[in-house]
């Protein structure tokens, strides 16, 4: 079992930065991959970025490769999304999640557990 608690969450202006946190409960952290997703007002949940166990390998959704930097630290039991250059079609609930299959997922069938979410909101 793990709990996800995201926060970082806020208003930001066009061009601004975010950084996302999320952590987790449990001594089992690093058997987990780690993804963000993003849903936005009247849209379905999205694939936004993944990390693999050890934090070696990430894939991100075209949509933010290249803005967006995934990260964890097994240490503390927390995943990081650090969003750069933000665009206003970047707003959307974003939401922690963690995946016992093995890889890169980008199903979010794959994913067991799942956070609260907290809100980004990219003003233009």
């Amino acid at each position: 079992q793990v709990q996800l608690v995201e926060s970082g969450g806020g208003l930001v202006q066009t061009g601004g930065s975010l950084r996302l946190s999320c952590a987790a409960s449990g001594r089992t952290f690093s058997s987990y991959s780690m993804a963000w997703f993003r849903q936005a007002p009247g849209k379905e949940r999205e694939f936004v970025a993944v990390v693999g166990r050890s934090g070696g390998n990430t894939y991100y959704a075209d949509s933010v490769k290249g803005r967006f930097t995934i990260s964890r630290d097994n240490a503390k039991n927390t995943v990081y999304l650090q969003m750069n250059s933000l665009k206003p079609e970047d707003t959307a609930d974003y939401y922690c999640s963690a995946s016992g299959v093995l890889g890169l997922p980008t199903n979010l069938a794959r994913y067991a557990y799942w956070g609260q979410g907290t809100q980004v909101t990219v003003s233009s």
